[in-house]
C-alpha cells in the first residue's frame, strides 16, 4: 500500500467518521473505484485510534465530567453500546459481505440523506440535556448506531437524529452521539487488535506510514468535529443531505453502467 493510498484512506476516515456522510460508505465506494485496498490490521487500528483520539481531545471536558459529575451517563452509554456491539459481532461472523458491498453503500447513502432531511423537522415540546437521557432513549439511540454498521449509513447522522427524536436538545444529541462513539470505536479497535493474530489482518504498510495515517485521521477528524458541531449549533445539520443523496444516486448509476 502506497503513501498516497494511506493519505486517501486517512482523510476519508477523518472526514466521514464524524460528518454525517458515512466513512464506511465512502471507503467502500472510493476503494472500489480506485482499486485501493481497504485498511486492514495494524493500519486499520491506527486510523481508528487517530479518530478516537480526536474525540477524546475535542470532548475532553465532557469526558472529565463523566468521571466526576455525570457518572449516571456512563451506564447509559453502556446500554447504548450494546445493540451495535451485538450487531457488529453477528455481521462480522455471518454477514461480513454486507460491509463491503458498493451497491449497499450507494443505496444506504441515499437513506442517510433522507434521515438528515427529516432531522430538520424533528421537534419536541420538552427537550432535555444528554445528562437527563432516559434508559429507553439511550437504547433507542444505540439501535440507530447499530443500523450504522451498514456501509453508507452515517453513525453520527443516525444517532443524532435518534437523539433528537427521543427528545434531546440539538447540541446534546450531538454530544451524546460522540460520547457514544468512544466505546464503539474503542471496541472496534480492540477487536482488530485481537484479529491481528491471523495472517489475513496483516498490513503491508510500514510503521512510519501507519503513524502518518493516524496523525492525518486525528487532525482531519478534529477539524471535522469542529465543523459538525458548528453546523448543529446553527441548525444546518440537514445540509449534509445534499452531499449524501446525489453522491448515492451517482454511485448507483456508475455501478450500473460499469456492470
Amino acid at each position: 500500500m502506497s503513501f498516497l493510498d494511506i493519505v486517501v484512506l486517512s482523510v476519508i476516515q477523518g472526514v466521514a467518521e464524524f460528518l454525517p456522510i458515512s466513512s464506511s460508505g465512502h471507503l467502500v465506494l472510493v476503494g472500489h473505484w480506485l482499486g485501493i485496498e481497504e485498511a486492514k490490521g495494524t493500519l486499520n487500528i491506527m486510523l481508528h485510534a487517530g479518530t478516537l483520539l480526536s474525540i477524546l481531545v475535542f470532548y475532553f471536558s465532557h469526558t472529565l465530567k463523566l468521571l466526576k459529575e455525570d457518572r449516571r451517563v456512563i451506564p447509559l452509554l453502556i446500554v447504548g453500546t450494546i445493540p451495535a456491539a451485538l450487531a457488529g459481532v453477528i455481521i462480522k461472523k455471518k454477514f461480513e459481505w454486507l460491509t463491503g458491498d458498493p451497491w449497499i453503500a450507494g443505496s444506504m447513502l441515499i437513506i442517510t440523506g433522507i434521515i438528515l432531511v427529516l432531522s430538520k423537522y424533528v421537534r419536541r415540546e420538552k427537550e432535555v440535556d444528554y445528562q437527563e437521557t432516559s434508559w429507553f432513549a439511550a437504547f433507542a439511540i444505540g439501535c440507530a448506531q447499530a443500523f450504522a454498521i451498514l456501509p453508507g449509513i452515517s453513525r453520527s447522522g443516525s444517532t443524532i437524529f435518534a437523539g433528537q427524536w427521543m427528545g434531546l436538545k440539538r447540541e446534546s444529541a450531538g454530544t451524546f452521539s460522540f460520547l457514544l462513539a468512544m466505546p464503539i470505536i474503542g471496541g472496534a479497535t480492540c477487536y482488530e487488535m485481537i484479529s491481528l493474530s491471523s495472517d489475513e489482518s496483516s498490513s503491508d504498510a510500514s510503521i512510519g506510514l501507519m503513524l502518518a495515517g493516524a496523525l492525518i485521521s486525528f487532525a482531519v477528524g478534529y477539524l471535522s468535529l469542529r465543523l459538525l458541531v458548528s453546523f448543529i449549533q446553527k441548525g444546518k445539520f440537514h445540509l449534509f443531505a445534499w452531499w449524501c443523496i446525489p453522491f448515492g444516486i451517482i454511485s448507483l448509476i456508475i455501478l450500473a453502467v460499469a456492470g
